[in-house]
């Protein structure tokens, strides 16, 4: 019972580190919808493109197979990389709202028009939001290859659970956000200064697990020698 609970807490903070960016575009999103780009667009082109980037990762858990666990857990030097990036340079929310709201579909005249599942899903509409997604998650594979690779199968479909329903979770909150727009950078501002001591210990986590910080030393002689 004990690895349940420590793979959900890993789940919660590689969710949170990976995909807390993803509720400014989707307010961003959510403020334009009108009759004819629905709240369904973007819910389903948001999962989309997180199911994108969770199969570009996958190589990684059937890498873990194959090569040492000692070794692969050295990827985990990758997300301590990024939160030091994070921490030392921050991005510029507002670049991120403004690109999304490029090339959005303007208010129509007719009257709401209800779309099957499928419809919506064929919809490219949907997929100008997938399109966001994935290039907004550019650092996610860099943290998901050595999390998965350290990982067994039980515990990757947990942490795969917990971050589909966090994906929800900030679509939701991103729907009530456009409701309340004073909340996004009160949510922004907090949520970008816990954001890299969180990749920072999910790192830390990759190489305790894996015992790969035992070869640490043994790479720094190497380096020196060379």
């Amino acid at each position: 019972m004990s690895w349940l609970i420590s793979t959900v807490l890993i789940g919660i903070s590689v969710a949170f580190a990976t995909t807390f960016d993803d509720n400014l575009y989707l307010t961003a999103f959510f403020g334009k919808v009108n009759r004819t780009f629905r709240p369904k667009h973007i819910v389903i082109g948001e999962f989309v493109g997180f199911t994108a980037l969770v199969l570009a990762s996958l190589p990684g858990f059937f890498g873990g197979l194959i090569i040492p666990s000692t070794w692969i857990g050295l990827l985990g030097l990758l997300p301590i990389a990024i939160g030091i990036s994070n921490f030392i340079s921050r991005e510029d929310d507002g670049e991120i709202v403004q690109d999304v709201s490029i090339n959005l579909p303007s208010p129509g005249k007719s009257g709401r028009q209800k779309k099957s599942l499928l419809a919506i899903i064929r919809d490219p509409q949907t997929y100008r939001v997938s399109a966001v997604t994935i290039a907004n998650g550019g650092n996610n594979i860099g943290i998901y290859v050595p999390l998965f690779a350290t990982t067994n199968l039980p515990s990757l479909g947990v942490i795969l659970c917990v971050c589909y329903l966090t994906v929800a979770t900030w679509c939701l909150l991103s729907y009530n956000l456009t409701r309340n727009p004073l909340m996004a950078p009160i949510l922004t501002r907090y949520g970008r200064k816990i954001f890299p001591f969180v990749l920072i210990w999910l790192g830390l986590s990759i190489l305790i697990k894996s015992e790969s910080y035992r070869l640490l030393p043994s790479l720094a002689m190497l380096s020196h020698s060379a």
